[in-house]
Parts: structure tokens; sequence; C-alpha cells
């Protein structure tokens, strides 16, 4: 549906609504806009919302659908917003798959948000329109690494920076499209990342498993000086893990990793010419 085919109060109120920069608004907008009493204000959203053009985040609380471009991926910055408004709490970020595509990792469009949250209430997948919205508990302690970065031009969210992201995706490669995904996003951004923070994030971290997956991709790329070559082989123990759990555990290939590899590191390098 295009904002032209709309009735005229509903076109108004959409249209006035994003030239205030407010795709999240309250009934008491719909008031002001319209010039409707709150009864009939509600009644007016219930329409639009029965019509597809917004959805209620919470009662009195909306958020408009996209329609003009016609492809709700590409408004995605607003459904990071409605993440945030949907965990109510300030004890959360977006994770993951998510965060990667914040941190411009990502090679194919995003169609899920992650959010890690300490509060345990949600129900675990959520859908909203064509987007699914899945919700990850972590305890409170767990939760750092975080910064805010604005995702429109009027709204910022709460997301792991891009340290902490690979650490997340790497200890949770099924929230992350698996290590090959994981690893391009890497590679895209090896020139932002902070080497020095992500052996310190390691040892906060304290996981082997996310280590040597990280040592091994980093080893792969080159990306490993000898002075960081030291740091990370405190983190080889004598347990073998697998490089990739999305995938099945054979082919191996040998490595000084104690990982069960099981892509090769030719399929990592083309993984960066795709």
């Amino acid at each position: 549906m295009k904002i032209k085919t709309l009735g005229t109060a509903s076109a108004n109120l959409i249209l006035t609504l994003y030239e205030k920069n407010k795709v999240i608004f309250t009934i008491s907008d719909v008031e002001k806009i319209t010039g409707l009493k709150k009864k009939s204000a509600y009644r007016f959203a219930s329409e639009l919302m029965k019509r597809k053009l917004i959805i209620q985040l919470k009662p009195g609380k909306y958020f408009i659908i996209p329609q003009e471009l016609g492809k709700e991926s590409l408004y995605i910055g607003n459904w990071f917003v409605v993440a945030r408004e949907l965990v109510k709490v300030s004890d959360y970020y977006i994770s993951y798959y998510s965060a990667m595509d914040i941190h411009n990792m990502l090679t194919q469009p995003l169609t899920k948000v992650y959010i890690t949250t300490s509060k345990q209430k949600y129900k675990k997948v959520r859908k909203i329109a064509n987007t699914a919205f899945e919700f990850i508990y972590s305890k409170p302690e767990k939760i750092w690494g975080i910064e805010e970065v604005w995702v429109t031009n009027t709204e910022k969210v709460r997301v792991s920076d891009i340290e902490r992201t690979i650490i997340d995706c790497l200890d949770k490669p099924k929230y992350s499209g698996g290590i090959l995904e994981i690893s391009k996003g890497i590679w895209i951004q090896k020139g932002s990342i902070d080497f020095e923070k992500l052996i310190n994030y390691l040892e906060n971290f304290d996981k082997f498993i996310v280590a040597k997956r990280l040592g091994f991709i980093l080893q792969t790329y080159n990306l490993l000086d000898s002075k960081l070559i030291n740091k990370f082989k405190k983190f080889i123990n004598q347990k073998y893990y697998l490089l990739d759990p999305t995938l099945p555990s054979y082919p191996t290939y040998k490595n000084n990793w104690k990982l069960i590899v099981n892509i090769s590191p030719d399929e990592l390098i083309k993984a960066t010419r795709a």
C-alpha cells in the first residue's frame, strides 16, 4: 500500500509523524495531529492496525510499518528501535547477526532481530509484520562491551561493540549465520577491530572455544602478528572443539588450534572474495 492510496486523515497522520521523525508514536500524538478525543483516537489507531499501517508495541504506543518502498528490510534501523521498545528495560543490547548488521559486517539482508536481555519474561520469538524478534537471555554480569549507536536520525539503541559482537557470534554461530558469515564480517571490518581489546574481551569472556575459533580465523586471514599469536597461545587447551557447530563435523583439516575444522581454510579465504 502506498501513502497516496490512504484516506485523507490516515495519510495526514502518517506523513506528519514522518515529518516529525516519529516512527514510534503515542495516542497523544494521534490526538494532537488529528484533533480527535482520546476515545476516538484509540478507535482510529485500531482501524490503522487492521489495515496493517501501524502496529501496537504496547497500549497507547505504536510503530509505523514502512510502506512506501515496499520492503520493510530497507527500514531495518526502525526495527532496532522497535526491539528497544519491546524489551522495556535498559539492560539489553542488539546482538549476534543483528549487531553484525549495525557494524556493516554483513553481505546478506537481515531477516531477524536478535536482542540479548537479562529479563527472562519475554516470549523467545515474537513476530511483528514480516520481522521476527528473538530474545536471548544473559545474566546481568555478562552484559558488557556495549555501546549506543544511532540507527535513525533521531533514535539510538544499545548494541554490542564490534569486538563483543565477534565474541558473541563465535560463541553461538547459530545466531550469526555460521562461521563463514562471521569470518566474512571479520574480514570486511578488519581495519576497525581493536585486536588488543579483543584479547582483553576473550579473557573476560573466559571460553576457550571462542578464542580457538577466532585464532584459527585470524591466522587463516594472516591477521595475527607474532605478538598476538603469543597472546592467543594461552587459550589453546587440550580439548577439541568443533569450528562450526552448524555444519557436519567432517571432513576435518589439520591445524594448530586443536579444533575439529569442518570448513577448509580455502573456503574461508574464498568467502572474502564473494
